[in-house]
Parts: C-alpha cells; structure tokens; sequence
C-alpha cells in the first residue's frame, strides 16, 4: 500500500531526528573516550598501592579512583534499595485500586515532582540533615545513608509513572483473563500483569539507576566529599565519580588531571552499563520463567 505524503514526511522526519540523536551520542562518547582512554588504567583506580592490597583493604588507597567507584555502586545499589520497593507498590495503586479522582491528584503531583531540579532535593536533604542535626543527635551529619535517601526521593516519581503507565497499557483481554478463571485481584496484578508489564518497568529502573548514577548536585550537598575512602558504613561520608569529575574539571592545574576526569567520566559509563546490562538480564530472566511457567500450564 503506497504511504500517503503526510506519512513520507513524517517517516522522513523520524528518521532524521534517530539520525541526529544517534549522531550526537556518537559524538560525545567518541570525544569522550578520545579524551579519556589513555588515563585509563590501574594507576588511575589503585594509584600507587598494589591493587590486591587496596581490593582487601589492606591499604588506603589516595589519589585513585576505587573511593569513588565503590561509593559510586553503594550509591546507587543502597538509592534502587529504597526507592523501587516504594515506587512500585505506589505504581500498582495507582494503577489497580486509586479511583479516578485520586489517581489524577497523585498523577499530576508525581509528574511535578519529577520535573523538580536536583539541587532544590539537595538543599532540602542538607536542611533536614542541619535539622536532625541540631534538634536530635550531633552526631547526624551528611553521609551515604542521607545521600541515598535524597537520590531515591528524586528518582521516586519515575518508578511510580513507569510503572503506573505500564501497567494501564496492558490489553483488556489480558487483564480479564485470569479473574474469569478464578484467580483473585491480587494473583492476577502479581502473577499475570506485573510479568506482563515488566519490559517498562525495568525500564523506568534503568532511567532511574543512571539519574542515581550522573548526579552531582544531591550528593555534594548531601555527603560526598573529597578524600573519604571507601565509605564504612552508610553513616560515613563517601566518594563517587560524579563528584570527582566535578571537582577535577572545575579545579584542574594541570592538563594531566583533566584527563584524569575524562578517565573517570568513561569509568562513570563502563559501570552504568554494567549495571544496565545486569537490569536487562534480570528482566530477560524473569520473562522467560513467566513465560514458561505459563508454557507449562
């Protein structure tokens, strides 16, 4: 069937804009890892201790990038933590029980929240932190636990829309299924449309793994610092790479350190697409056992 030309134009203006998108990114990762690939190596991660001693602990390791790349996953492993568990029980409400006038209220305050800029989530996660501070125990200062619990705030409303979202997307026919057999309301959100809707889900976790993952503003106020080590307890002030490549580009005196914040920018990606792989694999397991579950039946 030959396309009309309202549809040729607008076909052609879709594949000039995935053209531009992918050239852009293209762009900015080559002059990244132009800049950047010859800063990488052992150096720039163990600086001058033997990478077994720095990997056990047995050294402190100053100058190099472990700190940070283990504040970097502790960072986002302990904000995934806090923020999915509540997003998606929020997202199936939302979805399954709220009634429509409810479901409007909380939809529209959850798509203003996700539109809030970060570093008002910063300042208001260092107001509470002076408050807990002054007004319950001293010993409350910025640190990972405060700075996850930020990062979670801020990534929170992108679980709960990713979620909501999928699961409305579902078919009628799919949703009527497995009521006419029998199976309560709760067996079929659990057991039929959350498998179902899994693909969006994840995908709404990804977004907010790589927001936990760039931002600087929330955790500068909210508990990264310098020269902290590898953080002891989510109680201790922490390093991450956003921080550090913050600091590095904004302060460098040499052109050597400004590679080293090119270094850092590319370790930053290589771990963000480790754990994205290791989200779509958990959701490409998942979906097979739901499926073959189902193929079993």
């Amino acid at each position: 069937m030959t396309k009309s030309f309202p549809d040729r134009l607008l076909s052609l203006f879709s594949w000039i804009c995935a053209m531009f998108l992918i050239s852009s990114v293209s762009i900015i990762l080559g002059f990244l890892i132009l800049k950047g690939y010859k800063a990488v190596n052992l150096e720039l991660i163990f600086s001058d201790v033997r990478p077994l001693d720095a990997l056990l602990l047995r050294q402190r390791v100053f100058g190099g990038l472990l700190p940070a790349m283990t504040g970097t996953v502790f960072l986002i492993v302990l904000s995934m933590a806090l923020a999915v568990p509540l997003g998606l029980a929020s997202g199936i409400f939302l979805s399954e029980y709220a009634s429509s006038k409810i479901k409007w209220i909380f939809s529209l305050t959850f798509d203003i929240l996700s539109g809030i800029p970060s570093i008002v989530v910063g300042l208001f996660g260092f107001s509470i932190t002076v408050f807990l501070h002054h007004y319950f125990n001293e010993r409350i200062f910025p640190c990972l636990l405060i700075s996850a619990l930020s990062l979670s705030f801020l990534v929170l409303p992108y679980i709960i829309r990713t979620t909501q979202i999928s699961l409305e997307s579902l078919p009628l026919s799919l949703r009527l299924t497995a009521p006419a057999l029998g199976a309560t309301k709760r067996q079929n959100i659990f057991f039929v449309l959350l498998p179902s809707s899994l693909s969006g889900i994840i995908s709404g976790i990804v977004l907010a793994m790589g927001r936990c993952a760039e931002d600087t503003a929330v955790i500068m106020l909210t508990g990264a610092v310098a020269t902290a080590g590898i953080p002891k307890s989510i109680f201790s002030g922490f390093e991450a790479l956003p921080f550090y490549i913050y600091y590095m580009a904004a302060e460098y005196s040499h052109p050597s350190e400004l590679r080293k914040a090119y270094g850092a920018a590319l370790l930053l990606l290589i771990i963000c697409s480790a754990l994205f792989i290791f989200s779509y694999w958990i959701k490409n397991t998942l979906k097979t056992k739901h499926f073959t579950g189902h193929n079993s039946l």
